[in-house]
């Protein structure tokens, strides 16, 4: 279920107002069984969301988890008042859907944090949701 849904789980959002660029739905917990095929792991992933009028250039953003996994853009202009969803698995790269390439989940079902940094590594937005989304424990409620 995507993040923006009201999931009944407490959710944290921390944006600068510098940026046109935020977190959009998060869907952290993919549909069906976690079997790991490719199409599981794509059902994992974040929407990136530019709301300004204006093309942002994402190349050398950086995307990440709690656990320090991180996605970095590149080459990628994103269009005004459109968005970018990042999935977990591989596929080929487009305007509106982009891949990690990874064989394994990144988001915890249970708690996690994702944030977005820019080229400079400053902090434009971050969400988190989990039961303690403001102290994680070491319990990341990974599926293994």
């Amino acid at each position: 279920m995507p993040a923006s849904a009201d999931d009944g789980r407490d959710r944290g959002r921390h944006h600068q107002a510098y940026s046109k660029v935020v977190l959009g739905d998060i869907q952290n917990n993919s549909p069906g069984r976690d079997d790991y095929s490719n199409r599981s792991l794509n059902g994992e992933w974040v929407e990136v969301t530019n709301t300004g009028r204006r093309a942002v250039n994402l190349d050398g953003w950086t995307l990440s988890d709690r656990d320090g996994n991180r996605y970095r853009f590149d080459d990628l202009r994103l269009a005004g008042r459109a968005k970018v969803r990042v999935h977990t698995g591989r596929g080929r790269d487009t305007r509106t859907d982009v891949y990690q390439d990874r064989r394994n989940y990144i988001w915890s079902n249970y708690s996690d944090k994702a944030t977005l940094r820019d080229d400079r590594g400053r902090t434009v937005d971050t969400e988190s949701w989990g039961r303690d989304r403001d102290h994680l424990n070491g319990d990341r409620g990974h599926r293994r």
